[in-house]
């Protein structure tokens, strides 16, 4: 459940690009508050400006105006409270699973050797690869290597996680099973906030408490839809409820009508 208190906080933030043949405006006067153990979706036309959100949020780009505030306070920088998980796993090839989950671990010199490999098998295991510790990224499917890439990110327990379509690349039945994974994870971890950008909108209705529709380039707030669907949810049927589809109406609506205007 979210608390009353914005953890992150921005306000008249806008990005430009410089390029060659002209700026490239990828965010403009966007506002938005998101609260400590909130599950926020994101969607939007393609080139909306969604990365760039996250981005900003992690502290990978600065804003070019306005202001990001996290608990209140201005950063900038890299957060190290954030962890994000992207479409690609980057895992390490040299690495074992077991190595790659520990990594983050050993960077901020957390525990001991023998505690940072408790806890990287323990959340391992929890994760559904129980057996798979001493395999190699070449070994794994990419459902696997998925679980392994947010593993390795909830393993030093960040506060904020952001999601840049971590399930775009798979299968559909696998894209449920990391749903479903992702979902319990984060219920059982009281605080966590995530924020998940996705172009599937069932997958977006399903996991969020809201759901974020950004409009065409240059990237605002459209609308922020609550999805009011009791938790916990089950993935593997929540499509079938009648307020599941008046939901899935309502943002289909914002989203086609921002992608008519990119096309214009």
């Amino acid at each position: 459940m979210a608390s009353s208190r914005p953890l992150i906080s921005i306000r008249g933030v806008s990005r430009t690009f410089r390029a060659e043949r002209g700026d490239v405006v990828a965010l403009s006067n966007l506002s938005l508050d998101i609260h400590e153990g909130e599950f926020v979706t994101v969607v939007g036309p393609s080139g909306c400006g969604k990365s760039t959100l996250l981005n900003i949020i992690v502290g990978l780009l600065e804003v070019s105006s306005g202001e990001k505030r996290f608990r209140g306070e201005i950063l900038r920088g890299i957060n190290k409270e954030i962890g994000y998980v992207t479409q690609q796993d980057n895992l390490f090839p040299w690495r074992t699973v077991l190595g790659n989950v520990m990594f983050g671990l050993e960077m901020r010199a957390i525990g001991t050797s023998a505690e940072r490999r408790e806890k990287a098998r323990a959340l391992l295991d929890h994760v559904g690869l129980n057996g798979f510790h001493h395999h190699y990224r070449h070994e794994l499917s990419g459902g696997m290597r998925q679980r392994v890439n947010i593993a390795r990110t909830l393993v030093y327990d960040p506060k904020v996680i952001l999601l840049d379509e971590p399930f775009g690349p798979l299968d559909a039945q696998t894209r449920l099973q990391l749903q479903d994974t992702l979902l319990k994870l984060w219920q059982e971890r009281a605080g966590i906030t995530i924020v998940f950008i996705t172009h599937d909108l069932i997958e977006a209705i399903a996991l969020a408490d809201r759901v974020i529709v950004m409009t065409a380039r240059p990237g605002r707030i459209r609308e922020i839809v609550p999805v009011s669907l009791p938790r916990p949810r089950d993935i593997y049927t929540i499509h079938t409820d009648p307020a599941f589809r008046a939901i899935y109406d309502k943002v289909w609506a914002y989203l086609a009508e921002e992608m008519k205007h990119k096309s214009e």
